[in-house]
This record gives C-alpha cells, sequence and structure tokens, in this order.
C-alpha cells in the first residue's frame, strides 16, 4: 500500500506552485485537483476527495468542450467517490455522465470505457 500522506504532501506542494503560475482555469490546475482528490480517496477521506475533484471538474466545464475525455475523468472520480460513500444514485449518475462522453470521444475498444461500465455494474449491484 502506498505511502498516501506522502503523495499528499507532494500533491500540494506542485498544486500551490501551478496555482501561481496558472491561470485559474488551467485544464493542469484541474488536473492537479484531481491528484490531491485521489490521495484522499485512497486515504478513504471521501468529502475532501469530493471537494478537489469538484473544483477540478468546475475548471474542466470551463476550460475544455463537453466531449473531453479529461472530462469524462472528471465525472468518473467524482462517481468513484459516491460508490465508496455508499450513494449509490449519484456515483451512477456521474459514472453514466462519463461514460456518454467516453462514447463519443474515444474509440469503441479503449480500456477506459470497460473499465466504466464494469464500474456502473458494479453499482447498480449495490442498488
Amino acid at each position: 500500500m502506498g505511502d498516501y500522506s506522502k503523495a499528499l504532501e507532494f500533491y500540494e506542494k506542485s498544486h500551490k506552485i501551478f496555482g501561481k503560475v496558472l491561470p485559474s482555469n488551467h485544464p493542469d490546475l484541474a488536473a492537479s485537483y484531481d491528484n490531491i482528490g485521489q490521495a484522499y480517496n485512497n486515504m478513504g477521506d471521501y468529502q475532501k476527495a469530493l471537494e478537489f475533484y469538484q473544483n477540478g471538474l468546475k475548471i474542466n466545464e470551463k476550460a475544455l468542450p463537453p466531449n473531453h475525455p479529461s472530462l469524462a475523468t472528471s465525472y468518473n472520480n467524482i462517481g468513484q467517490v459516491y460508490d465508496g460513500m455508499g450513494d449509490y444514485a449519484k456515483a451512477l449518475s456521474f459514472l453514466e455522465k462519463a461514460l456518454a462522453i467516453q462514447l463519443n470521444s474515444l474509440p469503441p475498444s479503449h480500456p477506459l470505457i470497460t473499465q466504466t461500465i464494469d464500474n456502473i455494474d458494479r453499482v447498480k449491484k449495490n442498488m
């Protein structure tokens, strides 16, 4: 198992740098929020993970076209957090948004599509 607190420390340091040098709507800043969210998610702190993932989503919604794969990743990340929290209806909603974008922007055999379908199936079984 990884040292998530150490990863979080470095993600937060790099995020501060990104915040100083990048515009507030830059996709790399969204990716930085996602990295921090992932660390919190791995640590089981779903509320903090959700907070950072939602910040990343807000940037991606403004900075990227509506069918961009990175936007799908944001939706998927939030769906995974809601799944971990046991809020399966919200998880399903976000995962389905991610899948819709992936189906429109990625080749049909892309592994992310398969992964999202397996995630949706798991969430539906838990409902």
